[in-house]
């Protein structure tokens, strides 16, 4: 069966257009909720959402579906995505849904859900709500409708959680950390947090208005945080992205530090005190080949999974491996959250500066980065990456690239978009090759 309505991490679209209605929002509360009542006790879901305008109809528009096919509803308020993994484990909910849109746009919103395990959906539960969503589903009796109510202590529970990251002797005074939430999920929590631990705190992107998530701020948009890490004379900048699941890191000078140097850092710390397991770190065929190279230099492993976070947590839990991310931000420390938290992250790195006592442009920056360059190249049908040509172009870049760097070529599955990316010590190389597949492509779906 195909997929109508998930994508690579949930449905996602824009508001009021396509799929994400609330005449959707209350199918999908209907379906996944008719899929998770499963036993005799009295089903419950945990539903919370970022800064979002729409976040308001779609949250009612959930509440409806579910209490309509006979479940309870515990609603957040605006509370990061890992949060709603949290608290959908802690109240023995049977089922956790997000209400977000991650990184993009307020005009986009998107509807994540989590089993009682705290873990997104398996393929195959995706699947059934997906055959549910094309069904007339039956209703619960006048007297097992659903009540819905909201608790007021969610931040609370959450600030705690992300608290016990930290080792015990860990404090964090004498700090100046710069604090971007992107006006979105984590606006009230993640200052806090990073405040009651010690730190002195300067906090941006924290006034959402339902139409500024994202806009000009958090870590896809680094100006803000650079610009005021280095004004203020902060120690370090966190960025945080509009669901607080992606974290990108600022150094004294208003550096970057992408998720590479961060999946770095964190996997040597914990190899050093025996506390990383699988041997290495998982990420995905973005991640730079200086992270590999760095990683093989510590003795530890770079296992490489397909773009998602998703594919990089199915590949951590069958292997046995507690540290994971992407590139883009996206850190997932299995020791301490079932997906990806950007605070608990930023935690890990605020423990390590302050006990290596070093600066943060020193203790970050582990490895220069290979020359890399990606490339999309749009094509308006056909299939241009099966052309012979195509093919012979591919071939002879991989074999310029041997024991040099390395090429990743794919097809987004959102656009009809070809990303032809390649990363070498050579960056004259790197661009003509990647220049060379790409006029390929071009040349063969303009054919």
């Amino acid at each position: 069966m195909g997929r109508n309505y998930f994508g690579t991490d949930g449905i996602r679209g824009k508001t009021n257009a396509g799929v994400m209605t609330a005449a959707t929002a209350m199918k999908v509360g209907q379906a996944a909720g008719t899929h998770f009542l499963r036993g005799s006790h009295k089903h419950r879901v945990v539903i919370g959402k970022d800064t979002r305008l729409s976040g308001y109809m779609l949250e009612n528009a959930l509440v409806a579906g579910f209490t309509s096919v006979g479940m309870d509803v515990v609603l957040t308020g605006p509370l990061p995505t890992p949060a709603i993994a949290m608290l959908t484990r802690e109240l023995r909910a049977d089922v956790g849904v997000m209400i977000s849109a991650s990184h993009n746009p307020y005009e986009d919103n998107g509807i994540k859900l989590f089993g009682p395990d705290g873990f997104k959906l398996s393929d195959e539960d995706e699947l059934a709500i997906e055959a549910k969503l094309a069904q007339d589903l039956p209703l619960a009796p006048s007297d097992h409708i659903g009540r819905a109510r909201r608790i007021e202590d969610s931040r609370g529970r959450y600030i705690h959680a992300v608290k016990g990251a930290l080792p015990d002797d860990v404090r964090l005074d004498g700090l100046k950390i710069v604090v971007d939430c992107a006006n979105g999920a984590a606006y009230q929590v993640a200052p806090s947090a990073i405040w009651e631990l010690g730190a002195e705190v300067i906090a941006v992107g924290v006034n959402p208005n339902g139409t500024n998530i994202n806009e000009r701020c958090g870590s896809t948009h680094l100006a803000l945080v650079k610009e005021t890490v280095v004004a203020s004379g902060a120690d370090i900048g966190i960025a945080l992205d509009g669901d607080a699941d992606r974290l990108i890191v600022v150094d004294e000078h208003g550096q970057t530090v992408d998720g590479d140097q961060i999946m770095a850092l964190i996997g040597s710390q914990l190899a050093a005190r025996g506390e990383l397991r699988g041997g290495g770190v998982v990420a995905t065929v973005m991640s730079n080949l200086g992270l590999e190279r760095y990683l093989q230099g510590q003795g530890l492993t770079l296992e490489r999974t397909k773009v998602g976070d998703r594919h990089v947590l199915e590949k951590m839990k069958a292997a046995g491996y507690n540290v994971g991310g992407e590139q883009s931000g996206h850190m997932i420390l299995l020791d301490h959250a079932t997906t990806g938290d950007g605070t608990v992250a930023a935690l890990q790195v605020l423990a390590a500066l302050v006990q290596s006592g070093k600066r943060a442009s020193e203790l970050l920056h582990l490895f220069d980065p290979v020359p890399q360059l990606l490339k999309n190249v749009r094509f308006a049908g056909g299939k241009p990456l099966e052309e012979a040509r195509v093919k012979a172009v591919i071939a002879e870049a991989e074999a310029q690239l041997a024991g040099k760097g390395r090429l990743v070529i794919r097809a987004s599955g959102t656009e009809p978009v070809i990303r032809v990316m390649a990363e070498g010590d050579d960056a004259g190389q790197v661009e003509s090759v990647v220049d060379a597949i790409c006029a390929a492509v071009k040349e063969a779906a303009d054919a």
